[in-house]
């Protein structure tokens, strides 16, 4: 099985930005365990703080990957160009989020991608990546 896991902006600050929100360990740390888990899964991992950049990746793993695992960062709530992306793809996507973004600013309770996408997980931390990778396997 092939995911292709990409983060938006400000996700290459986890372990450093609002530790009380995003936790203490950086993506590129749970990246690792999540490749040592998964042995059977083919991952690919990008990350941007630029919109297109973000668009780019997802048409380029939406035709030949199993699986997309989208965490569009604030994206997700200004991006019509983001969900316009997931609609236009066939590889299914799962939106993620480390925080529940319902417990947040009332800006964050609109999302572009989530109706687009095969599912939304949010609120678990970096388990939501966890929950995401077993959707798939689990068809």
């Amino acid at each position: 099985m092939k995911i292709g896991i990409i983060n938006g902006p400000n996700l290459n600050l986890l372990g450093k930005r609002e530790p009380e929100v995003y936790g203490n360990q950086t993506f590129e740390d749970y990246f690792t365990i999540l490749e040592k888990k998964y042995m059977n899964v083919e991952f690919r991992y990008f990350q941007s703080n630029i919109e297109g950049e973000l668009i780019d990746k997802i048409q380029e793993f939406g035709f030949s990957f199993d699986g997309i695992i989208l965490n569009a960062g604030a994206y997700t709530h200004t991006s019509i160009g983001i969900g316009d992306a997931v609609k236009a793809i066939s590889t299914p996507v799962i939106e993620v989020h480390i925080s529940n973004t319902f417990s947040r600013e009332s800006f964050r309770h609109q999302s572009y991608i989530s109706g687009n996408a095969k599912g939304v997980i949010l609120g678990f931390g970096l388990q939501s990546y966890d929950l995401a990778v077993l959707s798939f396997e689990q068809k």
